[in-house]
């Protein structure tokens, strides 16, 4: 997540506020009159600082170089942190985790108050990377607060190192993966290896996700149901159904609702999108093309099947480009070194499957490449919204060649009421680089 907004330009002097961050929050007019800045700059206006958040995370706000909280973050964490129920549709990189981990974090007692080491904080998400970055934003912010212990579990590790981990020093908040989670409840139940029963927050990231498969929907209902009946619930995701909130709503209790006014408005503002029209066996030599054209920092390229991205990486690896994969077909150790590497920015281009499209954050990525088009406009939104995260510039681009093709960008074109063109023979790199 990148701390930068654009702000309008004022002429007024800047305002001094407390902490020490400036701001300018309005202009004046030619009669000397102050002129109001209007609503973005209003909500943009003001700081952490005014959520009266603790000193410990206030510092590490700072440290993550974060001065105005993001129009979501404006409007969820002043109810979070007083442990209301959250329902939370946002587009993709405005800091929905954020909202989460500073909300659960403010919440925490210290050691010193809780009698017995136990699960204060549950995070449920869909996908095992996702599980090890939410753990790597609680450690981020909750840097300060040394008595604070985060825990990961997910499949595809032993389970014998939770039980370890769960028994020996029980995390205060613990992150995971449905399956995993419900394997430490079910199997090792008469051992208590992980008790719930002390949870304060319940949190489901990217829950359409994980309500809408019912496989999935049933151990999260399985796992709600080991936790006390009275808890603060909150929920996120960019996408949601109409029957998707009504699902959500029936595990919480009037529960404060953020969401997009329109649907057209889920578009993320300062990413260039385009499509370029062309057969299957073009799309080698045509990517290959771009790569060597365009400025990137760092490059995400979709594709629909593991066998292609294995054979995709190959090729661009083979061709001298930084290239790493990440798919369902590798070994848990490997997916996460491999996620690392790219977050440390070792590797600068991705190619992966709709394993990587959704949640997951990377702030230097400045490009996305649709290789092969998703099956559907939600899909679309969440792997486009990899790139121009938090507000900045970013590029996408879409490999159409199939009639199917062709219909979900008109799909995506008509929902999101965004007008997605075919590609130029030049891009300006001003407008999809950040300065």
């Amino acid at each position: 997540m990148s701390a930068e907004d654009e702000l309008p330009d004022f002429d007024d002097a800047d305002v001094e506020v407390s902490g020490g961050i400036k701001e300018e929050s309005k202009e004046e007019g030619k009669d000397g009159e102050a002129k109001k800045a209007g609503n973005y700059a209003a909500i943009h206006a003001s700081g952490f600082r005014d959520f009266l958040l603790k000193p410990e995370l206030l510092r590490a706000i700072v440290d993550c170089g974060f001065e105005h909280p993001s129009e979501v973050q404006h409007e969820c964490i002043p109810q979070a942190i007083l442990g209301t129920d959250i329902l939370c549709q946002a587009k993709s990189g405005m800091g929905k985790t954020a909202v989460f981990v500073l909300a659960c974090l403010q919440q925490q007692k210290a050691d010193s108050d809780v009698k017995e080491k136990a699960v204060k904080t549950l995070v449920i998400c869909h996908t095992r990377e996702l599980a090890y970055q939410i753990k790597h934003e609680f450690e981020r912010f909750a840097k300060y607060m040394g008595t604070v212990k985060v825990g990961v579990v997910y499949g595809g590790t032993p389970i014998v190192k939770d039980r370890e981990m769960l028994k020996d020093d029980c995390p205060q908040i613990l992150i995971g993966t449905p399956g995993r989670l419900l394997g430490l409840i079910r199997e090792f139940k008469d051992e208590t290896t992980l008790k719930l029963d002390q949870v304060q927050q319940f949190v489901l990231d990217e829950c359409d996700r994980c309500v809408d498969k019912l496989d999935m929907r049933k151990d999260i209902q399985q796992i709600f149901c080991e936790t006390p009946k009275k808890k603060q619930v909150m929920m996120f995701s960019a996408t949601f159904t109409s029957e998707t909130r009504a699902l959500c709503k029936k595990f919480m209790q009037d529960p404060h609702e953020i969401s997009v006014d329109e649907e057209s408005k889920l578009t993320l503002h300062g990413l260039l999108q385009y499509y370029v029209k062309l057969e299957e066996k073009a799309k080698n030599r045509k990517l290959n093309d771009l790569l060597d054209a365009l400025e990137f920092n760092q490059v995400v390229i979709f594709v629909k099947s593991v066998q292609r991205a294995v054979a995709l990486d190959k090729l661009l690896v083979e061709c001298s480009f930084p290239s790493i994969a990440i798919h369902s077909g590798l070994q848990q150790e490997e997916r996460i070194e491999r996620y690392k590497q790219f977050k440390e920015f070792q590797k600068r281009i991705m190619v992966s499957t709709d394993l990587f499209g959704r949640g997951i954050d990377i702030e230097r990525v400045n490009i996305v490449i649709n290789y092969d088009m998703p099956g559907d406009s939600d899909s679309y939104l969440h792997r486009v919204g990899r790139a121009g995260r938090f507000g900045t510039k970013g590029l996408a681009l879409s490999f159409v060649g199939s009639d199917e093709d062709t219909e979900v960008l008109k799909q995506v074109q008509g929902r999101f009421e965004v007008d997605v063109g075919e590609m130029p023979n030049k891009i300006d790199t001003t407008s999809y680089l950040n300065a």
